[in-house]
Formats: C-alpha cells, sequence, structure tokens
C-alpha cells in the first residue's frame, strides 16, 4: 500500500484537537472524512504532534497508507476540494509518496513550535484566537535570558500537563527564542519532542519574568523543584502553533 507524507495548514480554533475524540470534532478525524470520501476507504491518519484544542498548525506532518498510488498533485487537490465542501479550516500544503517505514510520528528528528503574544493595551480584533492578548508591558529581552535556563537536557516535571502519559519527562530543549516586533512577542521552541503543555507552560512562566514579576533565577528554581505546583500559570492555545518537523 503507497504511503503518502502530508504537510498541514489548520485553523485549531473549531476543533477538540488533532487528535480524533468522542466529544467533538478533531482534525484528524476531519482529514480522515475527506480521505473517505475521496477514495471510498476508511485511513488512520498519523501525525507529529497531538495538538490540543485551539492550537493552530502552519506545518504539522501526517502519513496515511491508501490502496492505489496517486499523483501527489491530485490528491492534495482533491483532499481539499472535499476539506473545502465540508467547511474545515484546514489545507493540505503537499502531498508526498514516501517509503513505507515512514512514520509522521517516530521519524521525527525535530519539531517547532511557535508561540506568539500580543502586548498592548487595545484588545485583538484581527487577531484574535490566534496569539494571547496580554494588557500589560513585557520585556521580552529578560523572557529570552530566562528562557535558556530551559535549554538543555532537564527533567521537565515542573512544565508538564499532570495527566502527561510521557513515560519520562526528561526531555532536551535545542532552542528557545524570545524576539519582538512591535506588539508582538515570539516565543520559538525546538526539540525532538516536548512534553504535554511543556510550551504553554514555558509562555505561562516566562510572561512572569516578562511582567517583573520572576527573575530568571525564580525559572531556574522551578525548573529545578520538579514539581508541578512550582511552574507558572498555563498560557491559553491560541497564541501556539506546530511551524514543522525535520525528518
Amino acid at each position: 500500500m503507497p504511503r503518502y507524507r502530508l504537510r498541514i495548514e489548520y485553523d485549531g480554533t473549531p476543533y477538540v484537537g488533532w487528535q480524533r475524540q468522542t466529544n467533538g470534532h478533531s482534525v484528524q478525524g476531519a482529514i480522515e472524512a475527506a480521505i473517505l470520501s475521496l477514495t471510498g476507504e476508511t485511513v488512520s491518519v498519523r501525525g507529529a504532534g497531538r495538538t490540543d484544542s485551539g492550537v493552530h498548525a502552519m506545518g504539522q506532518v501526517a502519513h496515511a497508507d491508501l490502496t492505489r498510488a496517486w499523483p501527489e498533485h491530485t490528491l492534495r487537490n482533491a483532499l481539499n476540494a472535499h476539506l473545502g465542501q465540508a467547511h474545515e479550516r484546514i489545507a493540505i500544503l503537499d502531498a508526498a509518496q514516501v517509503p513505507e517505514d515512514f512514520d509522521a510520528r517516530f521519524s521525527a528528528l525535530k519539531r517547532h513550535y511557535l508561540y506568539r503574544i500580543i502586548s498592548r493595551p487595545a484588545p485583538l480584533a484581527l487577531e484574535a484566537n490566534r496569539a494571547w492578548f496580554v494588557t500589560r508591558a513585557l520585556d521580552h529581552e529578560a523572557m529570552h535570558a530566562a528562557g535558556q535556563m530551559l535549554v538543555g537536557k532537564h527533567d521537565f516535571t515542573t512544565f508538564r500537563a499532570t495527566h502527561c502519559q510521557a513515560n519520562s519527562p526528561i526531555r532536551t530543549i535545542d532552542r528557545l527564542d524570545v524576539t519582538r516586533s512591535g506588539d508582538l512577542i515570539e516565543m520559538r521552541v525546538s526539540a525532538q519532542s516536548f512534553l504535554h503543555n511543556q510550551i504553554r507552560s514555558f509562555a505561562g512562566t516566562l510572561k512572569l519574568v516578562g511582567e517583573g514579576k520572576w527573575t530568571v533565577e525564580d525559572v531556574r528554581a522551578a525548573l529545578e523543584a520538579r514539581d508541578r505546583k512550582a511552574c507558572g500559570p498555563v498560557a491559553p492555545p491560541d497564541g501556539l502553533y506546530f511551524m514543522a518537523v525535520d525528518y
């Protein structure tokens, strides 16, 4: 059976998340429904990351096995047509046939995420549900400096959800950069894999630093505590984007 890698963009606002669930409409379920409409086949689409409800993607990757070969551009265009007819807020950016041992999740070498904060007094109009709206001024340089405490291999128990299903809290963060352009603050984080709510926990904690409520040493102490209670607030999903996967 030919295997296809799909690169996917979506607005996570109307979905319960990537993963198929019984309590609502998922991105995975929408793509599987489009494949069923196109091919008549019931398939399982496996993604590189299980984004939560409200989290967006500009470069999610998934794979699916089909019973016959399709021209790559035809598959992309046909799936987009079915997704459009279903009024989904999902786009297949490209489709490529890959070897049968390719796995969107387990073949991934590195995942890249972006978290966006808009710091200004006025509420968001165009950017509503696209960024975390923060009314207080934030010091992005202090946030960046504190973020370097989180780079490297650590026990991230403090920064993972209590119901996280990962076998180990040990992860290696390869990059965490915080930059600013006008009112927009961007936090870019890269690693091979992440714990549940890890990036949103980072964002909420670093916001405290940006507000001057926490210091770099407070972030270091939170990390070393290995205690979820030591974490700052979990940032909302609106500002989180799954940007890309390296293979």
